[in-house]
């Protein structure tokens, strides 16, 4: 089995593409539209995705509480500072063990995002 993508329904394609490519520098792996929706992957080619699908219809009254999607950051202080300057607010930093620490963010849904930096 191979991890393929994460799905997110979105209220405004343009403000979440602002934070997924610019604020977290996500590579876009694709754009297209199907059955009316815009839908934007991010992610390498070969690799696993986070899949934006915006639907005029959607309103996203309650992300899902409890879950966060976890994305290793090279540089965390850097990427905090970057989020903290565009009025992002963020929680931690959680330091688990001395090789791992973390700070979650919330995109422009509430979707928790959980930004981890390995030593």
């Amino acid at each position: 089995m191979k991890f393929n993508w994460v799905t997110f329904k979105i209220s405004n394609m343009e403000k979440s593409v602002f934070f997924y490519h610019e604020l977290l520098e996500l590579e876009i792996a694709k754009k297209f539209e199907s059955n009316g929706n815009e839908i934007v992957m991010f992610g390498k080619a070969d690799g696993p995705k986070i899949e934006l699908i915006h639907d005029k219809n959607f309103k996203n009254e309650n992300p899902v509480k409890g879950v966060s999607v976890g994305l290793e950051i090279d540089e965390l202080d850097k990427m905090v500072e970057k989020l903290k300057e565009n009025g992002k607010s963020v929680t931690g930093p959680i330091a688990p063990n001395p090789h791992i620490r973390f700070f979650f963010v919330k995109d422009p849904d509430g979707y928790n995002i959980q930004l981890v930096e390995q030593k």
